[in-house]
């Protein structure tokens, strides 16, 4: 009989803990939930605000309200930034950006592959050296750059703003891709090698193809930093066809300062294009991030 009521007292004692656990997942779950609606709520609301305030009129926000919905709703806003000049701007920040994306991601896996897959007497030395560079703010080497960019005669010209914007991405970079390529097994090297492959080839045909998340993620991390930089681009750009999306953005603003409909849509229509493509890359972003934090 002992045994049998301390065989049942267990079973009691098991059973409680374990609703007493249930019922603390619950509550997790739950609190997680409510945290997760309130910063979903933080995020949308400000685009929310701006791109139902980009279909008002000029004075409506001060006569409906400013989270009232346009009544009427009007087009007139986007028509006028249209055609005055905004897919200028437009076109010339995505050469900018294009131009710095392409040679940031090919410098950026050619100093990858070595730090992550060779072993050399200077490998430590220049992977502290880059993780040391990662700490250098960008806009403290305003003056100095802008002294180098005059000199070289790359002032006003699209390389004054892509020279720098590359620069300064290198490091995080180089770092973070080359956590990515460490944690591709070596035997697929080494199975390559068996078949006849040598170091080149191998980085071409089997690491570079394995790292589309990795380059994935640089793409989209930096590309939105170099889309809204401003303090370069206003400081090394003068002339009206060079300018990129950030200036026009202030020029809107300095033209239609009273007409905030009008501002809302160039704000519009200047982060749509980075949101298009969070949306499609977005699980390579996923991937990337993971793979180089948890290699890291």
């Amino acid at each position: 009989m002992t045994d049998n009521n301390k065989t049942n007292t267990m079973g009691q004692t098991k059973e409680v803990d374990y609703r007493k656990e249930k019922i603390k997942s619950r509550i997790a779950w739950t609190f997680a939930i409510i945290l997760a609606l309130i910063w979903l709520a933080l995020t949308l609301t400000p685009f929310f605000f701006m791109i139902m305030n980009s279909f008002r009129k000029q004075f409506d926000m001060l006569q409906q309200g400013v989270f009232h919905l346009p009544d009427p709703w009007i087009i007139e806003n986007y028509t006028e930034v249209v055609t005055h000049g905004f897919f200028g701007y437009f076109l010339r920040s995505v050469i900018v950006v294009g131009v710095s994306l392409v040679l940031m991601l090919v410098i950026s896996a050619f100093a990858a592959y070595p730090l992550s897959r060779m072993k050399f007497k200077l490998n430590p030395f220049i992977y502290a050296g880059i993780v040391a560079m990662m700490s250098v703010p960008m806009h403290v080497t305003l003056i100095p750059v802008f002294k180098l960019t005059t000199a070289v005669g790359l002032y006003d010209s699209y390389w004054s703003l892509i020279g720098p914007y590359v620069a300064f991405a290198l490091p995080m970079s180089v770092f973070i891709l080359t956590a990515f390529m460490k944690t591709i097994p070596k035997e697929i090297e080494e199975s390559a090698e068996i078949d006849g492959c040598n170091r080149y080839q191998n980085f071409f045909r089997m690491i570079l193809p394995l790292s589309k998340s990795g380059l994935s993620t640089l793409a989209i991390y930096n590309g939105v930093s170099m889309w809204n930089e401003f303090a370069f681009a206003n400081t090394f750009l003068n002339s009206p066809n060079q300018k990129t999306l950030p200036l026009a953005l202030g020029q809107f603003k300095g033209e239609h300062s009273l007409n905030i409909p009008i501002n809302m849509s160039v704000l519009t229509l200047s982060v749509l294009p980075m949101i298009i493509l969070f949306i499609i890359f977005q699980d390579k972003l996923v991937k990337g991030m993971m793979a180089g934090a948890v290699k890291g």
